[in-house]
């Protein structure tokens, strides 16, 4: 249940909603039953009884009720008198057929309504879970699939969108309206009505028995799906990989399996479902029996019977509008079970603990003045200690390189500064202020990122250079040329406008890196944030996104994180980390005259 509202919080403001829809629910039924009501004068001119009352006045004594029935009553009659018994037909022919335009004209706009917030409640929920995904730490993708995510933003959602929005309808409107008619079915025979309610659980116990069966499926479902969306991704994300070591065979192997698994889950789930069908259709003819017989046996042999043939005929039939929205609310429950567990699993995610969070009153900042110092930094991932009390500062403009063997803390002491982790102990500040009192959106603009992996999105070269910023086709150009990208790019077929492809599949490493690069060049940052941009490229292809570095380099704060030192041999300072600690610093012609470890990796990387 808890669940279930959190969903609908997402139909806010529900001071708009839930009044409008429950008068034009309320409408709708009125009119239905104004328009079956209107049978029992049908039925008596049927059965010659011209002067049968709606009700009796020694019913329950509802005044208004009593009233309005007379009012009917003496007007059919009336109109009987007129026009004869054709002329009555007639007459409640022409009512039942505009009570009936209005019971659909209040139907269709309350379907109107609900559309409406439907799409808002999905639309607001899917937001709140994109959100919500990019605002979460680092940390927390390096321990989740990221299938999984996938897969809660799209099946998860459309899966709630499914069952438990779609369901809002039959949630709202249908037990509004069995209400509705068990109170005008009470008005009209208490004794046969009760007798209706008392027989009504045993379809509950049915329904709930196979509504817990079906939650639990719905689990495993869910879990399952994940799995066939992990491995596709993966297929897609590595497919060079995967043909280069012919693992089609094994990972089609592995899409099988889930894939079968899931098609398990979804036939026991669709026997369950179905079961519930025909099960509620037998306990709905099984109650229109019962009280066919009971209500029968009252009029025929009860003498005190509050219905006369015809109302109870409309009885009946009245009864029988409750089987419809009854099973539809049945169906809708077991609909929900899947809806629920796929609104954990979006919540689990919207639950996440954010452990990067803006200060109260951020501050701005648009400069680096001075300087970024490190004051006693120490960090770890759990229980491993990656960083030890760590001290040094970077001064404006100066290209400051980390160096150390690998799982040093280098790419960890550099994602700080973007506080991609914050600390456990120590801070960062620029010009003395610790930037966890800095906006968040002002700390990035001042920092361009150039990593090992050149993250490309599947779109043109220009607007991958662009990266959502208003520029020009001229600074796009002059960007990619300062990033010796622009000579690659005009050889292409469409140039500028030409489609990288997934992660820039149709590039080489050199091209994505240089396009990266460009990208970093049009922010114009004042700090530049460079982890190992060269490693993974040959010889050739270095020296050209080398010569792009330098380029970029020129006048900026910059912090390296360098594979070859003798990319970083004319830095202003080196940092030498091992394990987590910073053993050595100087420049290179300092650190090269010392037996240390600076040393002892510069031989090892020739």
């Amino acid at each position: 249940m808890k669940t279930y509202l959190r969903i609908l919080s997402y139909a806010k403001p529900y001071g708009k909603f839930f009044p409008i829809y429950s008068l034009l629910i309320f409408l709708h039924v009125l009119f239905d039953l104004i328009s079956f009501t209107l049978l029992i004068p049908l039925l008596d001119i049927i059965f010659e009884q011209k002067n049968t009352s709606l009700f009796s006045n020694e019913n329950i004594g509802f005044a208004f009720i009593d009233q309005v029935k007379n009012y009917i009553n003496n007007s059919f009659l009336h109109v009987i008198a007129s026009h004869g018994k054709v002329g009555a037909l007639a007459y409640v022919c022409l009512s039942m057929l505009i009570a009936n335009f209005f019971t659909n004209l209040f139907y269709y706009s309350s379907q109107r309504h609900i559309a409406s917030t439907r799409s808002k409640m999905i639309y607001r929920l899917r937001q709140a879970l994109y959100q919500k995904i990019c605002g979460l730490d680092i940390v927390f993708f390096s321990n989740e699939k990221r299938g999984d995510l996938i897969s809660r933003i799209t099946n998860d959602i459309q899966e709630i969108e499914r069952s438990i929005v779609g369901s809002l309808r039959v949630v709202f409107r249908d037990p509004f309206k069995v209400i509705i008619i068990f109170v005008y079915l009470l008005l009209q025979d208490t004794k046969l009505t009760l007798f209706c309610l008392g027989i009504m659980p045993l379809a509950a116990l049915s329904i709930s028995f196979i509504s817990k069966k079906l939650r639990k499926l719905a689990d495993k479902s869910q879990a399952v799906l994940s799995e066939i969306v992990e491995v596709v991704n993966e297929t897609i994300g590595g497919i060079r990989i995967v043909r280069a070591f012919s693992k089609s065979t094994f990972l089609q192997d592995k899409f099988d399996q889930s894939n079968n698994r899931y098609g398990n889950v979804l036939k026991q789930m669709a026997y369950k479902r179905d079961l519930a069908s025909p099960l509620s259709q037998f306990v709905s003819v099984s109650f229109v029996m019962s009280i066919l017989f009971y209500g029968g046996y009252l009029v025929l042999t009860d003498t005190t019977a509050q219905l006369s043939p015809a109302e109870f005929l409309t009885f009946i039939i009245i009864f029988a509008r409750i089987l419809d929205p009854a099973k539809a609310i049945a169906a809708a429950i077991s609909d929900i079970q899947r809806g629920l567990i796929a609104g954990i699993r979006v919540f689990d995610i919207l639950d996440q603990k954010q452990n990067i969070t803006e200060a109260a009153k951020p501050r701005k900042i648009q400069l680096i003045q001075k300087e970024i110092r490190f004051e006693n930094l120490s960090f770890a991932y759990h229980k491993t200690l990656v960083l030890d009390q760590v001290n040094f500062s970077i001064q404006k403009g100066q290209t400051v390189a980390l160096v150390g063997a690998s799982g040093a803390g280098k790419s960890t002491l550099m994602d700080m500064i973007p506080r991609f982790y914050d600390p456990k102990k120590g801070r960062i500040c620029i010009d003395g202020t610790d930037i966890k009192l800095f906006s968040i959106a002002d700390l990035h603009s001042l920092m361009g990122i150039v990593t090992q992996e050149s993250i490309l999105f599947h779109d043109t070269i220009f607007n991958n250079i662009a990266f959502g910023i208003a520029c020009s086709k001229e600074e796009v150009i002059q960007a990619a040329k300062i990033a010796n990208a622009h000579e690659f790019i005009e050889h292409m077929d469409e140039g500028y406008a030409t489609i990288v492809g997934d992660r820039g599949l149709k590039l080489s490493g050199g091209q994505k890196q240089r396009i990266t690069i460009a990208r970093a060049i049009l922010k114009n940052p004042q700090l530049l944030l460079l982890d190992e941009a060269t490693s993974a490229l040959d010889t050739a292809s270095e020296a050209l996104v080398q010569g792009a570095l330098d380029n970029l380099m020129k006048n900026r704060t910059s912090l390296v994180i360098a594979h070859r030192l003798s990319t970083i041999q004319q830095a202003d300072l080196i940092i030498v980390l091992e394990n987590g600690k910073v053993v050595e610093q100087g420049t290179h012609q300092s650190l090269m005259q010392q037996e240390g470890v600076y040393k002892s990796l510069s031989k090892r990387t020739r």
